[in-house]
């Protein structure tokens, strides 16, 4: 069954007009051809400089290279265009002796320049893999934040997208699964009708707050729309290369 759903999927280079001439086709990704790598080791940086929305950081996965030929990003979306598309999920592993508070969740999506969701959807799970998408001990949705990165990946910019909430999260030692959808279901609204959203990934992991907390390809697509429940990214059938599905473009706003 999964060997027919990707024969038939679109895993190709984008640039903005192929994605609005392929707006019916499904795509999970958009990525050069890669290389045959591995990624960068994931090592902590000692200049951190994450998204300003992640205030105070406890994580951020390190950012976008866009000249990378291993930078892709990685279907996150729910409009118009492709209700109920994909949501993509990154990793962290709270070390031993951490007890992390996490109230908010930033993920650096690409779009096009009229990308303005007012809402995205939350969810924190623990126990993902490949099938399987665990058990879910967080979720919901609030009002976004978006603030433009400066970066563009094949004609799409890509920005920062934030949601937060008051009471939070406790997570002790342990790996969990977090996803940020974005949201654009407005019928008044034409960009939600025009444009397909993706999370980025990272390859260098520049400017990471705790990034080795990562682990390395542990990424997820969850997909009504494609009928794919919670597949691996560097599952071979995607056609990703090891550098590509390392690591994803996210933060966590909380304290230690």
């Amino acid at each position: 069954m999964k060997t027919t759903l990707f024969a038939v999927a679109f895993v190709v280079a984008l640039s903005l007009s192929a994605v609005a001439a392929n707006t019916k086709k499904p795509v999970y990704s958009i990525h050069r051809a890669g290389s045959t790598g591995e990624g960068a080791p994931i090592v902590d940086s000692p200049t951190p400089k994450p998204p300003s929305l992640c205030n105070p950081c406890l994580f951020y996965g390190g950012d976008l290279n866009p000249s990378d030929i291993d930078a892709i990003g990685m279907s996150d979306e729910n409009t118009l265009l492709i209700v109920g598309g994909g949501s993509t999920y990154g990793s962290v592993h709270i070390p031993n002796g951490v007890t992390a508070q996490v109230f908010g969740i930033i993920f650096n999506i690409q779009a096009d320049a009229a990308f303005d969701p007012q809402t995205a959807s939350y969810d924190i799970r623990t126990g993902v893999t490949d099938g399987n998408g665990g058990t879910s001990i967080a979720s919901g949705s609030g009002t976004t934040v978006v603030q433009a990165t400066g970066r563009n990946f094949l004609g799409l910019n890509e920005y920062s997208v934030a949601v937060s909430w008051s009471t939070p999260v406790t997570l002790t030692t342990g790996q969990y699964w977090f996803n940020l959808t974005p949201q654009c279901l407005n019928t008044l609204d034409g960009s939600c009708s025009a444009f397909r959203q993706f999370v980025s990934n990272t390859t260098q992991h520049t400017n990471n707050v705790h990034g080795s907390w990562q682990p390395r390809e542990e990424m997820f697509l969850n997909s009504s729309f494609f009928g794919l429940t919670y597949a691996d990214w560097c599952d071979s059938l995607f056609g990703l290369t090891a550098s590509q599905c390392t690591a994803m473009s996210f933060a966590l706003r909380g304290t230690e």
